[in-house]
């Protein structure tokens, strides 16, 4: 997937490297392949550690309020950057949250790897972005460096990480959900309010019935359940590079730049009415992920098996997406 936030693989052009005159085509082939994933694992390894640095200083600001029985205040928030990056010792509070985040983020990414993997598709390890923002990330991606062949590599693919980081996000937001506090209604009201995905309510209404959503003090391993649902629901929409664009292509191809049209057009009154952040992912599906790549062998329809699967997804995509995601008072 190849999107704004970067949570999928996208297909790069190979760099010709010029290889000792005696080494077959093949060798040639495996050596390239051979540095270039040593190349991947040393930078994946370096994004990693940088994330795990900027989610734990986020994980321990939302462990700071939990403590206190409020929500999230977004005037101290960053300003903790400085005070915990000061003193260390207490990032550790943060590594529910960070620990929860990562794991699904790497699950997503993994869906993809191994898959890819599985159809011998030459493909990097997940690279993580750190950035200073309310989650402490802005996501994970892979690349794909060889072509697809066909439909059924292209889907198996684009859903294999939505649906193992919905796998992980779901028992993580329940657990959080059973043990999260309820705040009297004088406290709630904070500065951050973050939207309520249908799961999220679905769980609600199991674990904690009779609770209004704004009223119960989330866990912080369970905003970072919310994190992996959102990031979900995002490489879900179905357009350009997406996860849901891959499953689009694979599904009916001819209609995929209609539809990524269509989505990309919706996004603007969504972003008008709920969340400015809509604007930025219609621009980014009509300036960098309108086109998809083309497969080489493009002839073979998917399944029925597979058109499940696209109704799973479609399923997993309802249950996770917000027209409002944040809201800051």
């Amino acid at each position: 997937m190849n999107d704004g936030a970067d949570f999928g693989p996208s297909i790069e052009t190979l760099t010709p490297v010029v290889e000792p005159a005696t080494l077959s085509p093949e060798m040639q082939w495996e050596r390239r392949q051979k540095r270039w994933q040593r190349r991947s694992l040393a930078i994946a390894i370096l994004l990693f550690l940088l994330t795990l640095v900027s989610t734990l200083v986020v994980g321990a600001g939302y462990a700071n309020s939990y403590a206190a029985g409020e929500s999230p205040d977004l005037d101290g928030f960053f300003a903790m950057y400085g005070t915990l990056l000061a003193h260390p010792q207490f990032l550790v509070t943060g590594i529910p949250f960070a620990f929860t985040l990562l794991g699904i983020l790497l699950a997503h990414e993994l869906g993809h790897f191994f898959a890819c993997r599985y159809y011998g598709i030459s493909a990097s390890y997940p690279y993580f972005i750190p950035a200073p923002t309310l989650i402490g990330t802005m996501g994970a991606f892979i690349r794909i460096r060889s072509p697809i062949y066909n439909r059924k590599a292209l889907f198996d693919v684009g859903i294999a990480g939505p649906v193992v980081g919905f796998l992980f996000a779901i028992p993580a937001l329940a657990i959080a959900i059973a043990s999260s506090k309820v705040l009297p209604l004088s406290h709630a009201q904070p500065s951050v309010v973050f939207g309520n995905p249908l799961a999220m309510r679905i769980l609600m209404f199991l674990l904690k019935p009779g609770v209004p959503p704004g009223q119960l003090l989330l866990h912080p391993v369970g905003r970072a359940a919310w994190v992996g649902l959102f990031a979900t629901a995002l490489n879900l929409l179905p357009g350009g590079q997406l996860d849901g664009g891959h499953i689009l292509y694979a599904a009916a191809s001819k209609y995929h730049r209609r539809v990524t049209l269509a989505v990309a057009l919706l996004l603007v009154p969504l972003g008008y009415m709920f969340w400015a952040g809509w604007y930025l992912w219609a621009a980014l599906l009509l300036g960098l992920g309108f086109r998809h790549p083309p497969l080489l062998y493009q002839w073979e329809k998917l399944d029925r098996t597979r058109l499940i699967w696209a109704a799973v997804a479609i399923l997993i995509f309802v249950l996770t997406f917000m027209p409002m995601p944040v809201l800051i008072r």
